[in-house]
């Protein structure tokens, strides 16, 4: 594990799945703390 976005707040949209799921984790591997946004359309 690398630190080098430790002490940073990632914020990713779209990170339940796909793209923004990979980015999520990827920012969290690097030290990040992450914030995940998505929703479900409904209807």
């Amino acid at each position: 594990m690398s630190d080098r976005l430790a002490g940073r707040v990632a914020v990713v949209t779209g990170g339940s799945r796909g793209i923004g799921r990979a980015i999520a984790r990827a920012f969290a591997k690097e030290g990040a703390i992450v914030v995940i946004a998505s929703r479900k359309a409904e209807g």
